[in-house]
C-alpha cells in the first residue's frame, strides 16, 4: 500500500508518493495545465500514477490562511477533492498545508538552488511536505494507540 500526496494549485498539482512501508514521501512530478479549470488531463494523469504506484489513499493539501480562515482556494480545493473521490473511488484526506510552500522554498534556497529554478520544483516539494506531515502524524497516532 502507498499513499499519494497532492499540492493543488491554480495551474499545477505537485505529486508525492510514500514508500510501501509508509515511512517516507518522495516527490514524483508536477502536473501542469494551461487553464485553472481544465482538470480532465490532470485527473487522468493522477489516475495513471495511482495505478502505477498502487496507491490506496490520497492526501490533499488544504490551503488555509495563516490565521486558520478559509478563502477561495479552500473552496476550489474541496471541489477538486470531490472530483478526485468520484473519479478514483479512493478516500481523500484533507491536510493543513500552511507554510509548506514557504518551507519548500526555504529548503531549496538552503540547498543552493537558484531562484529562477525553484519554481520548477516548489510544488513537488510542497507535496512531499504535505505527505510527510501526514505520514508522521499517522505513525505518531498509531504509536500512541499501542
Amino acid at each position: 500500500m502507498r499513499i499519494m500526496g497532492l499540492d493543488f494549485g491554480s495551474k499545477t498539482v505537485g505529486v508525492a508518493v510514500s514508500d510501501p512501508l509508509l515511512l517516507t514521501a518522495q516527490g514524483v512530478e508536477i502536473i501542469r495545465r494551461k487553464e485553472e479549470n481544465k482538470l480532465r488531463r490532470t485527473l487522468a494523469r493522477i489516475e495513471e500514477l495511482i495505478e502505477e504506484y498502487e496507491v490506496e489513499e490520497l492526501v490533499l493539501g488544504l490551503p488555509k490562511h495563516l490565521n486558520g480562515s478559509e478563502g477561495v482556494r479552500v473552496e476550489l480545493t474541496e471541489e477538486f477533492r470531490d472530483k478526485l473521490e468520484r473519479r478514483t473511488g479512493l478516500p481523500v484526506v484533507m491536510w493543513d498545508e500552511r507554510l509548506t510552500t514557504v518551507s519548500a522554498d526555504r529548503t531549496m534556497m538552503e540547498a543552493g538552488i537558484r531562484r529562477e529554478h525553484r519554481k520548477e520544483y516548489v510544488d513537488k516539494l510542497a507535496a512531499v511536505f504535505i505527505l510527510q506531515g501526514y505520514l508522521d502524524r499517522k505513525r505518531f497516532d498509531e504509536d500512541r494507540n499501542e
